[in-house]
Parts: structure tokens; C-alpha cells; sequence
């Protein structure tokens, strides 16, 4: 397997997944009319889109040595993802069940943290993040970060914010891509592109905010200071579940962005990606591959070039 370009730390767990009429109120009895087992987690579901997008792509976390930690990793390996630093431990792996509204494909997350955790992370692990482009974190992974950076990695550090984190180390990051509502809740007084440059204050040269159906919209910071604020609508599409929809994003954002586009062809083609992974009720199986995605994005009459730096290993 080719040298991961990005590497994809964090939480990786099984989805189990129903569909309801609508979601449940106390001591509701609610029968499911579909019902799905999958991967999940923030950063190997980006593994996943990296690895679908033709980048190579390497994921580094823990998972149970019960059934579903083994089918975890199996899953993510026969996607093509690199997981050799994906570590069987003593422990059950971490699972959440998420309930979809089938009329609309909103949904509710319940995750249940198992007894599999991502301990510090050893040399072999540092060693393949220096060795790559980027470093994909997410909210359980932030808190190696200063580790990566006191470890000589130069790699570019990418972090999935769209779950709560205290410490979002933005001063040791390259990429912040938090929701538009954690990032307002952020700097609560901020308009929402205000806030985009308040986050790239703080040290990031890219800040993204995703928007669910809305898209995305970006703030970058240039060499000389200057920002530049960056907006894509997104894509409409028949919505099954929104499930790891972001995640999606984040992937297909990389993709671009390591493949040496510029953010304003990086967005749309994220938005696109995250919008025709919501066909499917699991996060993972409607992921586009690039020829997909690419006639996707010319029907819909976009724009979005990806460079043929992002087909290496394609």
C-alpha cells in the first residue's frame, strides 16, 4: 500500500442504525420500518471518503477485540484504508445507536463509549503522521496534538470540530472545521463570517464552517494576513440520513485541498461529497467515489476542479 498522504486519528465505533416515523418522546414504544449495521466515527468515515477519492489514507485509533472491533477494522481495511495502527485492545469496542427520522433524515445520536480507548500514540503511529501531508483529528484526537507537534511532526493538522471540544488547540492547528453552530457558540457575539475570522485569529489558516444543506463557508488567512471569506450553497439531493455527512465533508475537503485546489473549488466538491453520502441510511455506503462525484458536480453545472495532484494513488 502506497504511503498514507493523510493520516485519520481518532474514535472509530459500530452504527446501529434505525428508521422511525419520528423521533421518540418518554416511554414512547416506536417500531423501526428499516434498520442498518455500520462503521462510524468522525475520522475513519473520512478515512473512508479519502480512500473512496483516491488518496491514500492511513487511520490510527482502537478498537475492541470483540466482534465488532474486528469488523470495524475489516471494514476499513477493505475500503482501502491503511490499518496497521488501527490497534485491537483488551475492551469492548464503542458503539451509538441513531435513531432517523424517515420524513425528514434528521436523527439523534446515542454513543456509548466502550472499554477500547486511543492511549498515547507510539512511534510507529508519529512516525507515519510525519511522514504524511496531512493529519485528520476529531474531538477524541485533539488531545495529541501538542504531542504530534512536541514529536517533530510538520504535517498539517486538520481537526473535525463538529462535536463539542473544550480545547480546540487552534494555535497548533492548520485546518479548523467546525459546525456553524459551534462555531457561533464559540464567539456567541459574532456574525457567522465574523467568526470565521476570529477562528483564523487564533492561529488556523483555514477556518470552515459546514451548513448542513446550506454548504459551507470558509475563511482563509493569506501570507501577507489579509482574510478572504469563501461561501458554497449545497446540493440538493433525496435525503435517506444525514448520518456522517460531515465527516464526509472533511474527507473530501482534504482530498481537494491535498490535491492543491484552491478553497474555493475545495468547497463545493465537500458539499457535494457530503450530500450524496445522505442516499443511504448508513454514513459510509453512498460515500461517491471521483468519477461519480466529478459527473455529479458537471451536471449540476459547478465548477470544481480537482487538481491531479489529488489523483495520486487514485
Amino acid at each position: 500500500m502506497a504511503d498514507a498522504r493523510v493520516v485519520c486519528i481518532g474514535l472509530a465505533t459500530l452504527d446501529v442504525i434505525v428508521v422511525v416515523d419520528r423521533l421518540p418522546r418518554t416511554d414512547d414504544w416506536l417500531p423501526a420500518s428499516d434498520a442498518s449495521f455500520a462503521g462510524g466515527g468522525p475520522a475513519p468515515t473520512a478515512a473512508v471518503a479519502l480512500a473512496r477519492l483516491g488518496v491514500p489514507v492511513a487511520f490510527v485509533g482502537s478498537v475492541g477485540t470483540d466482534d465488532a472491533g474486528r469488523r470495524v477494522r475489516d471494514e476499513l481495511a477493505a475500503e482501502g484504508v491503511d490499518v496497521s495502527a488501527c490497534r485491537l485492545v483488551d475492551g469492548t469496542t464503542p458503539f451509538s445507536v441513531i435513531l432517523v427520522e424517515q420524513a425528514t433524515g434528521a436523527r439523534s445520536i446515542v454513543p456509548w463509549a466502550g472499554s477500547a480507548r486511543l492511549s498515547a500514540l507510539d512511534d510507529a503511529s508519529v512516525t507515519m503522521c510525519r511522514e504524511a501531508e496531512w493529519v485528520h483529528v476529531d474531538h477524541v484526537a485533539i488531545t495529541h496534538v501538542r504531542d504530534l507537534r512536541a514529536r517533530a511532526v510538520t504535517a498539517r493538522i486538520s481537526l473535525d470540530a463538529g462535536n463539542p471540544i473544550a480545547d480546540p488547540a487552534l494555535d497548533a492547528i492548520d485546518l479548523y472545521a467546525p459546525t456553524e453552530a459551534a462555531l457561533l457558540a464559540r464567539y456567541p457575539t459574532a456574525s457567522l463570517a465574523d467568526a470565521l475570522r476570529a477562528a483564523v485569529d487564533e492561529g488556523p489558516a483555514i477556518a470552515v464552517a459546514t451548513r448542513g444543506a446550506n454548504g459551507s463557508c470558509a475563511a482563509i488567512r493569506s501570507d501577507d494576513g489579509a482574510v478572504r471569506i469563501v461561501e458554497a450553497p449545497g446540493f440538493p439531493v433525496e435525503v435517506v440520513s444525514t448520518l456522517g455527512a460531515g465527516d464526509v465533508f472533511h474527507g473530501a475537503l482534504l482530498s481537494a485541498i491535498a490535491g492543491g485546489d484552491s478553497i474555493d473549488a475545495a468547497l463545493p466538491f465537500a458539499n457535494a461529497a457530503a450530500a450524496l453520502s445522505c442516499r443511504a441510511l448508513d454514513g459510509r455506503s453512498a460515500i461517491p467515489r471521483r468519477d461519480e462525484l466529478e459527473r455529479f458536480l458537471a451536471s449540476a453545472g459547478t465548477a470544481a476542479s480537482v487538481s491531479e495532484g489529488g489523483r495520486r494513488g487514485g
